[in-house]
């Protein structure tokens, strides 16, 4: 395993996931702001990482296998949390879509490379700016602690529902990426 700037960052958000949620549970009236700032500082090492590994030539094979694990475990944390905040179905039912959606292409992507024919589902500019949505609409969901500023669960709410329209949008994307592939037989492949 080759350690350098992208997958250090990685390894990173990675450790960052338990100090995220002993700040969003603890009993303070900054933990849940410190809370949605550390999934802040993850998000965008997020970014970096990627934006690092291809600029400086560092892709590694444990980086690609590690980078969306820990982009996919940090959303799902966040959103849990927030759904066990709510205690809401219009908080739940979103969630599930969320992260339906993230098991479904996350086996479709692994289905193809085994065919061959993982570029079919490379991530495209829906589910980026899907990503965008998302991660502001987590963010603001981790600020908001009940009786706190309304503001907040008003902002992350209405994003958070955007980003479910644009993971069902990239999702159905994905999914004709692959159409052909998932519905011939074997043989024909």
């Amino acid at each position: 395993m080759k350690i350098n700037v992208p997958n250090t960052l990685t390894l990173f958000r990675i450790s960052l996931m338990p100090v995220f949620i002993l700040f969003f549970y603890l009993p303070w009236h900054l933990g849940h702001p410190i809370a949605a700032m550390i999934f802040f500082i993850a998000a965008l090492t997020d970014w970096f990482d990627g934006y690092l590994a291809r600029s400086l030539k560092q892709t590694t094979k444990f980086g690609a296998f590690l980078d969306p694990v820990a982009d996919k475990l940090m959303v799902a944390l966040a959103l849990v949390m927030i759904v066990g905040e709510f205690g809401s179905a219009y908080v739940a039912l979103p969630a599930a879509v969320i992260i339906g959606r993230e098991i479904i292409i996350s086996a479709l992507r692994e289905w193809m490379a085994e065919i061959g024919k993982k570029t079919s589902v490379a991530v495209g500019k829906v589910a980026k700016i899907k990503t965008a949505f998302q991660m502001a609409a987590l963010v603001s969901l981790l600020i908001y602690s009940p009786g706190g500023e309304k503001i907040w669960q008003i902002i992350g709410i209405t994003l958070l529902y955007v980003a479910v329209v644009l993971t069902l949008w990239s999702m159905i994307m994905y999914l004709k990426a692959a159409w052909l592939d998932l519905t011939l037989s074997k043989d024909k492949r």
